[in-house]
């Protein structure tokens, strides 16, 4: 009697395994791998809150999976909930994009939070990417200016 019980408890088991890892990498393949890749959180020169200051100051995505993603109502935010909630936006498969602090005109590779002072802290701070839902994707965190980037 036990080598029967055995024998069916073998398949169920092996197929609430299966399922169990069906279900946890499903939010990893519905996110496509979009995740912070590198941060430039102090912009080159002087801080002087001009646009091209700002435009230099940015947070690199990158989408590792096989098919684009829509950004749309995704959010970056910093450490004090400073927010960028993303526009009908797609990143490609395969590749990256810069969302700059500044004022500019969105490309595919690009887009701007349009705003006019710094975000990202020099001495520390954390992006966060979540999804709309407010599912956090990725997040990247530095805690001394160093070289003034860091990779994710």
């Amino acid at each position: 009697m036990r080598t029967v019980r055995l024998r069916a408890a073998l398949p169920a088991a092996a197929g609430a395994a299966l399922l169990t890892g069906t279900l946890l990498s499903t939010p990893a393949q519905a996110a496509g791998g979009v995740r912070i890749y590198q941060v430039w959180y102090d912009s080159p020169g002087k801080d002087d809150r001009s646009n091209r200051s700002l435009d230099a100051e940015w947070v690199q995505i990158k989408n590792t999976g096989g098919t684009a993603v829509s950004l749309r109502g995704w959010v970056l935010k910093d450490s004090a909930d400073h927010r960028y909630v993303f526009k009908s936006v797609s990143i490609g498969a395969g590749t990256y994009m810069k969302i700059h602090t500044g004022r500019g005109t969105d490309t595919a590779t690009d887009t701007y939070q349009g705003r006019r002072a710094h975000v990202w802290n020099n001495d520390r701070d954390t992006a966060t990417l979540t999804r709309a839902n407010g599912a956090k994707v990725s997040s990247c965190s530095w805690t001394k200016p160093g070289a003034g980037h860091t990779y994710c």
